[in-house]
């Protein structure tokens, strides 16, 4: 009995010291996490800056270094959508900026140069900064002149840049802000893609789709009414040849921002689940999501691999901004199928931008748009082409192939050729009800469009020169005609 007692006893104080070592080590780990702060610099590097979509390669293993920073400010004309061009302000000539790609400890030189031939002073305000304004305090730079100074990057995460010059919000609205990604000691795992997307909303004086260099109109912009919502600073940055790619087999990672400067970002890429999302670009990791939030001045950091091939398309789901807006894009993977993870028929061209122009169903009042006069030829079918992809493509395609069983085609169409006043009225009032195209019966509707006596004539120019059709020259005399029923 008492060999018993003292068995039990010495059992009891092995356990007690196996805690008690357990604590210790326990306790010798966190001695052993290093202070970002202390953390000793070991060498001098220049820092690879990308523009959008691309990122630099990875921090991976490297110590920490003292790491160079050299960007310039450029106020540059660019390209909105086809047609309409904006006066950007931009960090390193991109919207978003440059991406930046740090460690945790690095200890940051960051020179901001102004251009000469800019018209107004900027800033920097980077979130990742713990100082004054973000470095915005230390960057206050004229055109022509340069600012320097230094941070230490103290927390692991994905933060927006922007410029913090008053009027605040007019800088950010007019294109200036970009991500700055801070690694973790020892880097983040591997992928076999990453790619730099960040959202913005865009005030213009004309409307969606106006042509010419538009301007910022500081109402709407107070007002959060935006004309543009975009990925990478314009409608289309990401589709077509521009689109981003992945094989079958591998993971994408997507550092994903939100310029803003008002609206919050519902991301979502149509046909992927996210395995993981690092809740607005910090430690928290939330898997198997299909929509993240992203606030204005907020970024974060997803992660999916791809199984199946296709073009599975990005989308902010507050779902006009996509379609009318701009906030779209494409991610094209190519590879072979597997039909156990997915089977079926693909109709290409499903998820296409629609545009601006406001679309109205048959019976709904239209408000008349005033006409603007007559082109030459050319100039008719430019203005028909451009019409035609914000307003036609998604229903009606890029070839005017239309898509079977749904919507009609309008290449070598017998019904479109018959009849030029029959096509004006359906465009300008809509049409429900079955007909016969090319031998094909469609029982669908199709919208009125909002569109002027000028537009409706370029447009219907554009669609009978294309394709095989009658060439067909349509005037804006013609379409007012159909309008007043005569």
């Amino acid at each position: 009995m008492k060999l018993l007692k003292l068995n039990v006893k010495l059992l009891g104080i092995v356990a007690l010291v196996a805690i008690l070592f357990a604590s210790c080590k326990s306790e010798e780990k966190e001695v052993a996490k290093k202070d970002p702060a202390t953390i000793a610099l070991n060498g001098t590097m220049n820092a690879e800056l990308t523009a959008p979509p691309f990122v630099p390669e990875p921090v991976g293993d490297r110590p920490a270094k003292k790491l160079i920073v050299d960007m310039e400010i450029l106020e540059q004309e660019g390209t909105m959508t086809d047609g309409t061009t904006y006066m950007y302000w931009t960090f390193g000539g991109s919207v978003p900026g440059s991406f930046i790609r740090t460690r945790v400890g690095d200890q940051v030189e960051f020179t901001l140069s102004n251009h000469p031939d800019n018209k107004l002073p900027h800033n920097i305000d980077l979130h990742a900064v713990t100082g004054p304004g973000g470095g915005a305090t230390s960057s206050f730079v004229a055109p022509g002149h340069s600012k320097t100074f230094s941070f230490k990057t103290l927390n692991p995460g994905l933060y927006v840049y922007h410029c913090a010059t008053a009027p605040v919000g007019m800088h950010i609205a007019n294109g200036m802000y970009g991500l700055i990604l801070v690694e973790p000691e020892g880097g983040l795992p591997k992928v076999d893609k990453e790619y730099y997307i960040m959202q913005g909303d865009f005030y213009t004086k004309g409307e969606n789709g106006a042509p010419g260099l538009q301007a910022f109109d500081m109402k709407k912009a107070v007002d959060e009414d935006a004309d543009y919502v975009v990925f990478n600073g314009k409608v289309g940055s990401l589709t077509g040849d521009n689109a981003i790619t992945a094989n079958v087999g591998e993971t994408v990672r997507l550092y994903v921002g939100n310029g803003g400067p008002n609206l919050t970002s519902s991301f979502h890429v149509i046909g992927e689940i996210f395995d993981n999302v690092h809740v607005e670009g910090g430690d928290l990791i939330n898997t198997n999501v299909q929509t993240t939030s992203i606030p204005a001045g907020g970024a974060a950091i997803v992660d999916f691999k791809v199984d199946v091939p296709g073009t599975f398309i990005l989308v902010d789901h507050a779902i006009f901004r996509a379609f009318n807006k701009g906030a779209l894009g494409m991610l094209k993977v190519s590879g072979e199928e597997d039909k156990t993870l997915y089977s079926g028929v693909k109709q290409e061209g499903i998820y296409n931008p629609e545009g601006g122009t406001l679309q109205e169903m048959p019976d709904d009042e239209t408000k008349e748009v005033v006409s603007k006069g007559e082109k030459s030829l050319a100039e008719k079918i430019a203005s028909g082409k451009n019409l035609y992809t914000t307003t036609c493509f998604a229903c009606h395609q890029a070839n005017g192939e239309g898509i079977p069983n749904a919507f009609p085609p309008l290449a070598k169409s017998d019904y479109l050729n018959a009849d030029v006043n029959r096509a004006i009225d359906i465009v300008v009032n809509g049409k429900t009800g079955e007909i016969i195209v090319n031998g094909d019966k469609y029982n669908s509707v199709m919208t009125k469009q909002t569109l002027s006596s000028e537009e409706v004539a370029d447009v219907l120019t554009y669609v009978y020169n294309s394709w095989g059709n009658n060439k067909t020259i349509v005037t804006t005399s013609q379409v007012d005609q159909v309008k007043s029923g005569h």
